[in-house]
């Protein structure tokens, strides 16, 4: 998959890349896996370490820390939801309304992991906002803003408006899912604070679809 890696900018803390749709962040366990964002960063930033994940079929914007400090520093940023992440997305159907909240707890799926799904009992709480950007013939294009980082948060959740996002092969119903070549998914901006400087950081790479 080429380019190999694309990096947006890098620092002695930090390293900012643009990740490709189709590509594991994280290895997986069999060996034909192995090829990752993370094992690409670490081929050229062997100090390079994942803070974040974005899904295989998501692209977009993903920073790592090129040092213990500055990678606890990141990571206690993410978990305390001090960074700031804006996606776009193409959805299936014209969506109503021109924004929303969306307040919906998400559990795994267990039987049919990796999926995950609503559950009201015993899901962990989960928050997006959304926004109509475009609307086109059987589709809409949003904004998404989550608040917090569950596995598929945006593509369940979507999915919960009865809007599922197009090409998503494992939320998206056929027509849905053909109406796409790839997940209509991508995590266009990130803002954040540096981690040794203090200095708002925002990235952005612009939709592909």
């Amino acid at each position: 998959m080429e380019p190999f890696l694309e990096v947006l900018y890098r620092d002695d803390d930090i390293l900012v890349l643009s990740k490709p749709s189709g590509l594991l962040h994280v290895p997986g366990k069999p060996a034909e896996h192995a090829d990752c964002l993370e094992a690409r960063a670490q081929s050229a930033f062997p100090s390079a370490m994942t803070v974040h994940r974005l899904d295989k079929d998501t692209s977009g914007v993903v920073v790592m820390g090129l040092n213990r400090k500055a990678h606890a520093h990141l990571s206690q940023q993410f978990e305390t939801r001090q960074t700031r992440k804006v996606y776009m997305a193409r959805v299936w159907g014209i969506v109503a309304g021109e924004s929303g909240h969306i307040d919906l707890p998400i559990a795994c799926d267990w039987p049919n992991r990796p999926k995950q799904m609503v559950d009201r009992e015993n899901g962990r709480p989960a928050q997006t906002d959304w926004k109509v950007i475009a609307r086109e013939v059987a589709a809409t294009r949003v904004e998404l803003h989550p608040a917090t980082g569950r596995p598929h948060q945006l593509r369940v959740h979507m999915l919960s408006l009865g809007h599922p996002i197009l090409g998503d092969n494992f939320y998206a119903h056929e027509a849905a899912l053909a109406a796409a070549d790839r997940l209509q998914l991508h995590a266009e901006k990130l803002s954040f604070r540096h981690p040794s400087e203090g200095s708002d950081c925002a990235f952005t790479v612009a939709c592909p679809f």
